[in-house]
């Protein structure tokens, strides 16, 4: 039941969201679940796992625990803080995710930390 109601959530946030995004939110999602099933976490290694958006808009990047997002256009500031809080909404209610937050870097990270 839970996995449903889940799944019902993230359709409706997709059905939302433009195309770039919700390839985004797949990508993300993607990481967030392997790191539950597949991998404790992705250490050092996690560059060879990079994955980039169709549209060429975000490259997705697992490192450790972490999974880094980065917009590959030169945006303002408040563009990363939008996605941040996107990304945050997106996440709100996933027990898997302690934080979505930007890093020093300027790029966003989500943070799947034990």
């Amino acid at each position: 039941m839970k996995k449903l109601l889940m799944i019902l959530v993230c359709a409706t946030i997709l059905l939302g969201c433009s195309s770039s995004k919700k390839e985004l939110y797949q990508l993300t999602d993607y990481f967030v679940e392997s790191l539950e099933t597949s991998y404790e976490s992705y250490g050092l290694i996690g560059l060879k796992h990079t994955k980039t958006t169709e549209s060429g808009l975000y490259k997705v990047t697992p490192m450790g625990r972490l999974i880094n997002v980065k917009i590959l256009e030169v945006v303002e500031n408040d563009v990363y803080d939008d996605l941040k809080d996107d990304l945050k909404s997106h996440y709100r209610n996933d027990k898997r995710v302690n934080n979505v937050y930007i890093n020093q870097g300027g790029t966003i990270m989500i943070d799947c930390r034990n």
